[in-house]
């Protein structure tokens, strides 16, 4: 790196951060106009940069510039970047940040350039961190990346840990590992993530996204946010909240995503939410948010009521699935089925728009009985939004951990692992029945009809959103049926780049290329406009109806006295038999202090 400096002597420091895309099956990087979901890592890495940048942590007078890049809808050009570098004279770091295993292998190709250019390279994210928290020595592309010249960051780098690998990029000392796995730090007062406008803008919606809290009390066996951010939630005040709503509303960004994996079990959800409630009440700030909360939060005295006040439009709960049998093995015992209708009917009293996350691939599941359930959950589960995602084995979670000391076959190529592609083998499916029953799952969910079943739901709520709603449902339908990649990794009008496709497969003749690109582009552009004309006409025809109002159906309808005899919810399996017999057993001690029979269908009606 240049040691030059610039105006009169004073010494510059740049600090790129760079949050990578994944390649889809053709090997391009999946890039958008406008992206669907900010990145609240690199929200926080700007944030703790810029303090660092106020606190001179590299001497006084050094000229700390900062870049950043969410590849997800900005195309990053490593030479241009090294030109910048080079042209403006001084010393640098360039950060991957926030790097999931997905991920990793586009990481690893940018670091490539950077580090062929001399720049020195540190990754960070999920990855990482997952590997070093689970596994006994570093798989074996870390170690490669490592051998390359990479340095890792392992942990959260609040508490001014980042400082440290500024200093030592600085000083040209850079470690070839961070490891802050075993220190997890307090998130009271420290500075709350925030992107400029610049790079909200380019998210449909103008999204900027916070983190309230980290971690998560469960022991959910596929999931890494418990050994990664760990089982004790930490969590910023009440104050961090709203300079973080203050300083993006003072950019004009009103919507935000909060990525707390669980926000229901933060302990201060209350005053959080009183104090949102304050700013949209008593002072007329137009806020709202996504949230992410787990399917016992309607539990919580007053939970869902104040999340609506405060400004809560969309609510995505951790179904993950219907059989109690799969829940249990993957020790997600705190889904419970048979409060799943109440609580879904909750949300949908209070206006908000509920998504679902359903996982296939459990032990008990078969083609035949995932296609099954599906429609169960049409018929019986007022669900807005259901995302289907493979169980995956992703590097971090104990899953993975059992797999890879047994030595079972995985997927060895991480840019695979985003719960779109199978990576694993099924115990009782082949590969391609689980692949079938994949695809099959989301073609079951959005048809026509039930689209139009949705939208009679919404539209019979007194404060429903219709439009919302189906412009929603689009969003999901269309990504499956024309784009090829999972809804949360969508946005709107695909990128691709020729001179960007993933390093090992062939640079595509021009010709060839852009006929494919253009080509598709205007046959999505037909077949979007196809299928958003007929949506809008069920919506038409159900905002005219005669019945609006009136509609009900067996998902919206009412509780009533014997619904756990007749639902299909709780007879199609034997986990559904069990979870009622439990149901009956904690209902009889509640009402009697003592067990009468459990399975006697009479009890629920005394």
């Amino acid at each position: 790196m240049s040691n030059s400096t610039v105006n009169g002597g004073r010494a510059i420091f740049h600090f790129v951060m760079i949050k990578p895309t994944h390649y889809d099956d053709d090997g391009y990087p999946i890039q958008w106009l406008r992206s669907a979901i900010p990145s609240n890592t690199l929200a926080c890495l700007n944030a703790l940069a810029e303090d660092a940048k106020r606190r001179e942590v590299l001497g006084t007078g050094v000229d700390i510039r900062l870049h950043t890049f969410d590849e997800t809808n900005r195309r990053v050009k490593p030479q241009q970047i090294i030109n910048m570098i080079r042209r403006e004279g001084g010393r640098c770091l360039i950060g991957l940040v926030g790097v999931q295993s997905n991920q990793f292998p586009r990481a690893v190709d940018l670091a490539k350039r950077f580090l062929d250019a001399g720049l020195p390279v540190c990754i960070g994210g999920f990855h990482i961190s997952g590997c070093i928290s689970m596994l006994p020595e570093l798989p074996a592309d870390i170690k490669a990346a490592q051998q390359m010249g990479v340095s890792f960051f392992a942990g959260e780098a609040e508490e001014r840990r980042l400082d440290e690998v500024l200093r030592d990029a600085f000083n040209g000392k850079l470690k070839p590992l961070y490891n802050y796995m075993d220190a997890l730090p307090n998130l009271v007062g420290e500075p709350p993530p925030f992107l400029p406008r610049k790079h909200v803008k380019r998210t449909v919606g103008n999204l900027s996204s916070i983190d309230l809290g980290r971690g998560c009390p469960y022991q959910c066996s596929f999931c890494t946010i418990i050994n990664v951010q760990g089982r004790k939630s930490r969590i910023r005040s009440v104050d961090d909240l709203e300079k973080i709503v203050r300083e993006n509303y003072a950019e004009g960004i009103k919507r935000f995503f909060i990525t707390d994996d669980n926000f229901a079990r933060n302990k201060d959800w209350e005053p959080l939410f009183d104090r949102l409630i304050e700013m949209r009440q008593g002072e007329g700030m137009n806020i709202g948010f996504t949230i992410q909360v787990d399917t016992l939060c309607h539990k919580i005295p007053g939970f869902i009521e104040k999340a609506t006040k405060a400004g809560v439009r969309r609510a995505f709960i951790g179904l993950e699935n219907i059989n109690p049998d799969n829940l249990i093995a993957a020790k997600k015992r705190q889904n419970k089925i048979t409060e799943y209708r109440e609580m879904l009917q909750m949300w949908r009293n209070h206006g908000a728009i509920t998504y679902a996350g359903y996982i296939l691939g459990f032990l008990a599941d078969t083609k035949e009985s995932i296609l099954r359930d599906i429609e169960i959950i049409k018929r019986e589960l007022p669900i807005d939004i259901l995302e289907f995602f493979f169980l995956t084995p992703l590097p971090g979670s104990e899953d993975h951990k059992v797999l890879s000391s047994k030595g079972i076959w995985m997927d060895p190529d991480m840019n695979k692992y985003d719960l779109n592609h199978r990576v694993a083998h099924h115990g009782k499916m082949s590969d391609t029945d689980w692949e079938d029953a994949y695809r099959a799952a989301w073609k079951a969910f959005y048809t026509p009809e039930h689209i139009y079943t949705i939208l009679r739901r919404t539209c019979a709520c007194p404060i429903g959103r219709p439009g919302t709603t189906l412009s929603t449902i689009l969003w999901f339908y269309l990504t499956i049926l024309y784009e090829g990649v999972h809804p949360l990794e969508s946005g709107a009008f695909r990128l691709q780049y020729r001179r960007d496709r993933r390093i090992g497969m062939k640079r595509e003749n021009p010709l060839v290329f852009y006929a494919r690109y253009w080509g598709g582009m205007a046959v999505k552009a037909v077949n979007y406009a196809r299928v958003y004309l007929r949506c809008k006409a069920l919506l038409k025809k159900v905002l005219e109806a005669p019945d609006r109002w009136t509609y009900s159906d067996l998902a919206i309808a009412p509780p009533k006295a014997d619904e756990f005899d007749a639902l299909d919810l709780y007879h199609a399996t034997t986990g559904g038999e069990a979870a009622l017999k439990r149901k009956y057993r904690d209902d009889n001690i509640r009402a009697h202090g003592h067990v009468h029979d459990a399975a006697a269908p009479s009890v629920a009606a005394e």
